[in-house]
């Protein structure tokens, strides 16, 4: 499709429901066909919805795959991706159909990097269990030795991934008197390290083995695919802690359980599962495990943020330019 071809008034179809703010606008600019109800397409519908649209605008819930990318229709030359993660798409089939791929980074980095914070407070003070405890009545009052957890301060945060997110959570974390320490695939500069008191391991091994807390802040690609997996949850010692607000499938998740289980690791604080939305029966019996429905962008500033984001990456496409927030080759 040329500049002189993308339509003026681009035919949009938004596979869940957003905020009222966002579908406003996007009612207002384009002949937008939104989703309602806000339930989650099946396949057919998706691929009902792709045969006719010049822009799909799916989210994290929406699998497009090669298959639905290959029977779109002809029409379909932009996936403005309502998420910041892109895991969810085939990107090599989009780029055969010269389809172009958007995401909304950036707007997301300070409500995960909090939600991180909140779930290590929460996993090593025992805070869903003890909240758990006054709703069910069985509490007798306050002990010398109840409700032990672990003081934060002091302890070694280990950070795989150091992009926009990584960097976030290492600033609140040094805050609260963490020492952190980070993998990532390439080192950040020094300035920023001396900054954030980061210590650097070009080896992810190397650094599994010293520290209490592990936090993930990789994106989902096939080389992060279990990235820690049964092997490296061993090399995690028993007093430590795994929080994960990426993607559940950078840990191997029946590995993790398993470690928890044996109390192998001292705890986990998960906002993201292999499979969502279905969460293994394992982690809900666990005590030493907090679970949260996959909150790490849900706040009202944030979805605004993302929704209005993707609107200009459409806004520049329909107007002939590279929208600003394309998908590069380099992250297929």
């Amino acid at each position: 499709m040329t500049e002189r071809e993308r339509p003026a008034t681009p035919r949009v179809a938004v596979t869940r429901k957003l905020p009222e703010t966002v579908e406003h606008r996007m009612a207002e600019l384009f002949d937008a066909v939104l989703n309602r109800d806000d339930r989650a397409m099946e396949r057919d519908a998706l691929a009902t919805a792709m045969a006719d649209c010049d822009v799909l605008v799916p989210t994290v819930t929406d699998t497009i795959d090669a298959g639905l990318i290959a029977g779109a229709g002809e029409r379909l030359h932009l996936i403005a991706n309502y998420g910041a993660g892109f895991d969810h798409i085939d990107l090599q089939a989009a780029r055969a159909r010269n389809i172009v791929v958007t995401n909304t980074p950036g707007v997301l980095t300070d409500d995960t990097a909090d939600m991180t914070m909140a779930l290590i407070l929460s996993a090593l003070r025992r805070l869903a269990e003890g909240e758990k405890l006054v709703r069910s009545g069985k509490w007798r009052g306050w002990g010398p030795t109840g409700m032990l957890g672990r003081r934060v301060g002091g302890k070694k945060l280990g950070i795989v991934g150091m992009g926009r997110i990584g960097q976030a959570v290492a600033a609140r974390a040094r805050a609260f008197g963490l020492t952190v320490h980070y993998h990532s695939r390439s080192r950040i500069a020094e300035t920023l390290e001396a900054q954030l008191g980061a210590v650097w391991h070009a080896d992810l091994d190397e650094m599994l083995g010293c520290i209490d807390i592990l936090s993930i802040h990789t994106p989902h690609t096939a080389e992060t695919e279990h990235l820690i997996d049964a092997r490296r949850i061993a090399l995690l010692g028993e007093q430590v802690y795994v929080i994960n607000t990426a993607r559940g499938e950078i840990i191997e998740q029946d590995a993790l359980i398993a470690a928890l289980e044996a109390n192998r690791i001292a705890g986990a604080g998960l906002d993201v599962y292999e499979n969502e939305p279905l969460v293994d029966d394992r982690l809900t019996r666990l005590d030493n495990v907090v679970l949260l429905p996959h909150l790490g962008s849900a706040t009202f500033e944030g979805r605004e943020a993302m929704g209005h984001k993707v609107i200009a990456n459409i806004r520049t496409w329909a107007d002939g330019h590279r929208p600003p927030d394309q998908v590069l080759e380099g992250w297929a």
